[in-house]
């Protein structure tokens, strides 16, 4: 064999978004940089556990080395730092694609984020995200990495200043490991802490005390080892036995999130099926809890081996939850496809999902503020529930909570407005929307606000679709304010309003006519209103078919090719009515008529059809007046 120095070295740069990480790391807004320590040791954890669960089926991987092992070695005098493990290993293809890449779902984002926040702001989203094995460029000027994939009879080295660029080349076996992966961390001179045995000692304590693999620490190149951690997985221990602090160190461990969990579910299920599952509902919205895949993150042990994080224990509504489920019910050798078949994980789905459900209603009844900050951070996401999960639909409705017309800053439950209807009415109203503040100020609301009739503001865009698949709460239908006719005759107005909607004259049913006849097939029709108190005209969906938002949202997807004509109300009451009907030629009111679609649509959020003709109309209304 040749020697080191006449090994090829293969010259990399680093892809845009690790070259615009490695860049945050360098020069880190984030003060804890501890934080390094946890996230290496947990890659070398889950490296031990890929080999543990692959030697399953090959058991020759494991060789004479059968126990897995980390071990940090500190050497303070060359001011370095290296931390080993025996696990499966990397090639030269898993060098380049694990440590010269980014394959994580939410890194373009999450770094955008950081770049555009202020320092504090910026520290608290590096902390959520969880950085890796790019967070070792912290408080290391160098670093190089040594690795041989189990059964392997090649071993490979990268190196990296961490400044844009990295090498590869082969390793000799004599300087390698067995098996497993070695970093080296060339330690900045700020950094020398990390090879303290006291300061790395606690700092592997506190943060990564509870992995399930045993850690050794040596002091000083030559020395003994010394157990700093027994490999005892945190799960198997009875909950009294485990402290708030320790469980707050295993999520951030197991979810690469470094705020705290919100709720915590720790259980041992017997019976049929038995197994533990150890889960965390975060404090904070994890940055990929939108991707697309909608995939859940949640791991799967049997009998403490490590099989995959890829097996669907929860629905996809609960993707933000963290931990995982250890049973005994399936065997070692099960494939993922096994796993997705099998009716032990349907049982596990359904018994966690229970689980997990309760705790956080129990949360709901015992912290009221908890709960807010809880549901303002994934109630969007648990809202498709009541989409897709008909058996926990109504637990679900009940859970949620809603901004209303009824409070400006407090949200209210379906319960709550369920208690509340007025005698004569029949429905849940509500309202979809993207904005708010738009939502409030909407010209369909106005009659409804007139005799003090409650109506959701939804403006999550799963809202719109849920509304439609659960079609009642506790008896009542849900209406959508901006479809079909408002049915609002019955229900008097409150106090101090004027006592009843005025009639329609005959020369405003005229004008109304005009209008329909006018604006032909623009409009499936043009009508009085009894929703409108102040405006003069809105918008509103045909009484079958989809309601305005979500018309605009399956359009905006692709999802539908046309669309329905929508219909023009007005207001009969209102005094610029009046006024058009009672006077001016054919061409005027022709062009007003236009003008009133066109403020109709834009009170709606959208643009008037024909931009060109609109502000034609508009400057001909303008030269009437100033003429006048």
């Amino acid at each position: 064999m040749s020697n080191a120095a006449e090994k090829p070295v293969e010259n990399h740069v680093f892809e845009a978004d690790v070259a615009r990480l490695l860049h945050l790391m360098v020069h880190s807004v984030y003060s804890d940089k501890d934080v390094f320590l946890r996230e290496l040791i947990s890659n070398a954890a889950d490296a031990c556990e890929k080999l543990r669960y692959e030697a399953i089926g090959t058991p020759e991987l494991l060789s004479n080395d059968p126990t897995p092992h980390i071990t940090v070695t500190l050497d303070a005098e060359a001011n370095r730092l290296v931390i080993a493990d025996n696990g499966i290993g990397m090639s030269r293809e898993d060098m380049v694609e694990a440590l010269g890449t980014i394959a994580r779902s939410g890194t373009r984002a999450f770094m955008e984020r950081v770049e555009a926040a202020k320092a504090g702001e910026g520290a608290q989203l590096i902390g959520q995200f969880g950085v890796g094995f790019y967070s070792a460029f912290m408080v290391a000027e160098k670093v190089d990495v040594v690795s041989r994939r189990a059964g392997s009879q090649e071993a490979w080295t990268w190196s990296s200043d961490g400044k844009g660029s990295y090498t590869v080349s082969e390793a000799e076996l004599a300087d390698a490991p067995a098996r497993g992966t070695r970093i080296t961390l060339h330690l900045m001179d700020d950094a020398k802490d990390y090879t303290s045995k006291w300061d790395v000692s606690r700092i592997v304590k506190d943060q990564s005390g509870h992995v399930p693999v045993p850690i050794n620490l040596i002091e000083k190149p030559g020395a003994d080892s010394e157990r700093i951690g027994d490999g005892t997985a945190l799960w198997t221990k009875s909950r009294n036995e485990i402290t708030k602090e320790e469980y707050a160190d295993f999520y951030r461990g197991v979810s690469g999130h470094y705020d705290e969990p919100a709720v915590t579910v720790h259980f041992r299920a017997e019976g049929r099926h038995e197994y533990t599952g150890l889960a965390f509902v975060p404090e904070s919205k994890p940055l990929d809890m939108f991707d697309p895949s909608g995939k859940g993150r949640m791991k799967l042990y049997v009998k403490r081996v490590f099989i995959t994080d890829d097996a669907e224990l929860l629905p996809r509504y609960l993707r933000f939850v963290r931990g995982l489920v250890d049973t005994s019910d399936l065997p070692l050798n099960v494939s993922r496809e096994m796993i997705q078949e099998s009716p032990i994980l349907a049982a596990i789905r359904k018994g966690l999902t229970n689980r997990i459900l309760t705790a956080v209603e129990k949360l709901a009844d015992s912290d009221a503020d908890a709960f807010a900050k809880l549901w303002d951070a994934f109630g969007a996401v648990l809202k498709e529930g009541i989409y897709d999960d008909f058996e926990r639909r109504a637990q679900l409705m009940a859970l949620s909570r809603f901004r209303t017309t009824a409070s400006d800053t407090a949200t209210r439950t379906l319960s709550d407005y369920v208690k509340d209807m007025k005698d004569a009415q029949a429905a849940i109203y509500y309202l979809a929307g993207d904005d708010l503040d738009r939502l409030k100020a909407s010209p369909q609301l106005e009659g409804f606000r007139a005799r003090g009739i409650e109506v959701l503001l939804l403006t999550d865009s799963v809202d719109s679709f849920w509304v439609t698949a659960a079609p009642e709460f506790e008896g009542k239908p849900f209406k959508s304010i901006t479809q079909g006719s408002a049915d609002l005759a019955q229900v008097p107005k409150t106090d101090g309003e004027t006592a009843a909607t005025p009639e329609t004259t005959q020369v405003v049913s005229d004008f109304i006519a005009f209008a329909r006849t006018t604006l032909g097939e623009a409009v499936s029709d043009v009508r009085a209103s009894d929703r409108l108190t102040e405006s003069a005209v809105c918008l509103v969906a045909p009484e079958r078919g989809y309601d305005r938002q979500l018309e605009k949202l399956l359009q905006g997807s692709g999802r539908l090719d046309t669309v329905a004509k929508p219909v023009l109300e007005i207001n009969p009451g209102h005094s610029l009515i009046a006024a058009l009907a009672a006077g001016g030629n054919e061409p005027f009111r022709t062009d007003a008529v236009q003008l009133l679609l066109d403020q109709a649509r834009v009170l709606d959020g959208d643009k008037p059809e024909d931009p060109r003709a609109f502000a034609d109309r508009l400057s001909r209304l303008f030269e009437r007046a100033l003429n006048a």
